[in-house]
């Protein structure tokens, strides 16, 4: 039931999505040049150039003024959100006991805020790039994941800063439906599950075959 009822979730929220967004650029058609979408077909077709120089991916088409800029970023935020969201419910979902991590959560829909706005601040400047680096660096970040299978999530969530950051909302949206469709899938079939094993994800059919068998009570 946990399974199905998580299949229909994030199905449901994929599908209320992509109509909102297909009605709202039906009748507002200009509206597609003030929104961070279309860096993908400009990754994908744009000549290769000097790595040194700053993608034009991250320009908007009609984007010209202070309030547009303004505007781009929010939406850019706030897709970000919209399309880590999903990812936090299949987390929730597929892991429990002990190894469940409330801070990992919040760090799935927090940290792609976040990157979308270092992406914003660094990709025309190679020195704030270098800044970054060096003042990430003299950060001491003392909380280490729990899992190897953790780092996914993370990296998850880098990826759809990343892409929302570069006006490519539509990589996010796609690696993010690809992603919680994969772990949905893994954690319904248990895929990898041997009798013995280091369980990462919660177990789904009831039957902990990771666990050895109890040994027998001698009689009295």
């Amino acid at each position: 039931m946990r399974a199905g009822r998580l299949l229909v979730q994030i199905t449901a929220y994929y599908l209320v999505i992509a109509v909102g967004i297909y009605l709202a650029l039906k009748i507002w058609p200009e509206l597609r040049g003030y929104l961070p979408i279309g860096g993908v077909e400009q990754l994908i077709s744009q000549p290769s150039k000097n790595p040194l120089e700053a993608s034009e991916a991250v320009r908007a088409a009609h984007v010209a003024n202070f309030g547009q800029s303004v505007f781009w970023l929010v939406v850019a935020i706030i897709a970000a959100i919209i399309v880590s969201l999903p990812v936090s419910w299949v987390y929730m979902a597929v892991r429990g006991g002990d190894e469940y991590d409330q801070s990992l959560v919040n760090t799935i829909i927090v940290l792609p805020m976040v990157v979308t706005g270092i992406v914003i601040i660094v990709q025309n400047s190679l020195a704030l790039a270098f800044a970054l680096a060096g003042i990430a660096g003299a950060v001491r970040f003392r909380n280490s994941l729990k899992s190897s299978g953790d780092a996914l999530f993370i990296l998850m969530s880098v990826a759809i800063g990343l892409s929302a950051g570069i006006g490519a909302a539509e990589l996010a949206a796609v690696i993010s439906v690809a992603f919680n469709y994969c772990f949905a899938m893994l954690w319904i079939t248990e895929y990898g599950e041997r009798q013995g094993m280091k369980r990462f994800l919660a177990d789904y059919d009831g039957i902990d075959t990771a666990a050895p068998p109890e040994p027998e009570k001698k009689k009295a």
